[in-house]
């Protein structure tokens, strides 16, 4: 499916409703990130407003202490080797899937910085001998650690020692130092981590997926994992997932009742940069609509802030000195009525963020 046209009626709006944009907001950081299971956080402002879009009375802050005071929420590098978000809880089993899949490509970029497999081994056991020994680290600390033992850390080289360090078991990010998520030893700030059950994490995977995520395919599941087909189809059969309606390949929780939301789309919405919404299918026609990637996503690779009217993206936006500037996409004009109610999230978002929105 390419386009919101193909998609069946009611689906696009089950979709938002499971992503908890429509009426229901939660109240705790620990539920958001719970719903959709692991939001994408390369970005750290990003992923704080992703949690905002979907709670009601929240700030950064709170987001924060779960990381820092709680450490009940932890970044690694999850699902398609990228950071994720996630519950403290959840990152045993998630790492267990979506690790052994990412090694081999990490492996690769290693090589391509002109890091030798002897180098990667030597770099892993430098970061868990700084984190083991004097507890959180800020990247530039590990930067330095890593330049004393010459182990190189020009261009990506650095990004992907760490990423290794974090797919063998070793590191993860938690709490927040001088506005930073440092990096920690996963043992010394999780505990022991359990054994994981591949079958039993399949299954769990695919029902949280199916939660936050339905009506969705096992294609959409395996895209937005970043595991084989095969597993994402094993996975909806392990938890039972049913078809929404015959011969579409749309899944859902088995028994799980159709909603009846006083809205199909969300109201006018401002959505941080990598927001779930555009990461959590395999297409995001459904989103963008007529408007294609490149108008979304930067030269690098970067997924811009959008802001959402009828739940289409109708323009990017920035925040330079604390104040919401939106840029209409290509051939979109916001009516005076959502540009006002963009207005209103803009605010929320600097109460959020706690700057001044004046």
């Amino acid at each position: 499916m390419t386009d919101a046209d193909e998609l069946p009626p009611g689906v696009l709006a089950r979709r938002f409703g499971a992503q908890l944009l429509l009426d229901e907001k939660l109240r705790d950081p620990l539920e958001v990130v719970g719903r959709i299971t692991a939001v994408q956080a390369q970005d750290a402002r990003g992923s704080l407003l992703a949690v905002r879009a979907r709670s009601r009375g929240l700030t950064a802050t709170d987001v924060d202490r779960c990381l820092t005071d709680e450490r009940s929420l932890v970044v690694g590098w999850l699902n398609r080797g990228t950071l994720h978000l996630v519950r403290s809880a959840d990152h045993a089993w998630l790492h267990a899937l979506t690790a052994p899949r990412q090694l081999a490509a990490n492996a690769r970029r290693l090589a391509q910085e002109g890091v030798s497999p002897a180098a990667a081994d030597r770099g892993v056991a430098v970061v868990e001998r700084e984190l083991s020994r004097h507890g959180p680290r800020t990247r530039a600390q590990l930067r330095a650690a890593l330049d004393s033992a010459d182990v190189t850390t020009a261009r990506q080289a650095f990004v992907h020692v760490l990423g290794a360090a974090s797919m063998r078991g070793v590191c993860l990010r938690g709490p927040v130092i001088d506005g930073e998520r440092a990096f920690v030893h996963v043992a010394d700030w999780l505990g022991p981590q359990p054994v994981v059950d591949r079958a039993s994490a399949l299954r769990e995977l695919a029902l949280r997926y199916l939660t936050g995520h339905g009506p969705a395919s096992a294609g959409d599941l395996a895209y937005w994992a970043g595991l084989p087909l095969r597993d994402a189809r094993d996975g909806v059969r392990a938890c039972g997932a049913v078809e929404l309606e015959p011969g579409t390949g749309l899944l859902v929780p088995a028994g799980t009742p159709a909603p009846r939301p006083a809205r199909e789309v969300p109201p006018p919405t401002l959505l941080g940069m990598f927001d779930p919404l555009l990461h959590g299918w395999a297409s995001r026609a459904p989103v963008l609509g007529r408007h294609d990637s490149t108008h979304v996503v930067t030269s690098n690779g970067l997924f811009r802030a959008t802001a959402l009217v009828d739940g289409r993206a109708v323009a990017t936006w920035t925040m330079p000195s604390g104040r919401v500037r939106l840029a209409a996409l290509p051939g979109e004009r916001i009516a005076p009525a959502d540009e006002a109610a963009l207005g209103v999230e803009a605010d929320d978002v600097a109460r959020f963020l706690g700057t001044d929105p004046h």
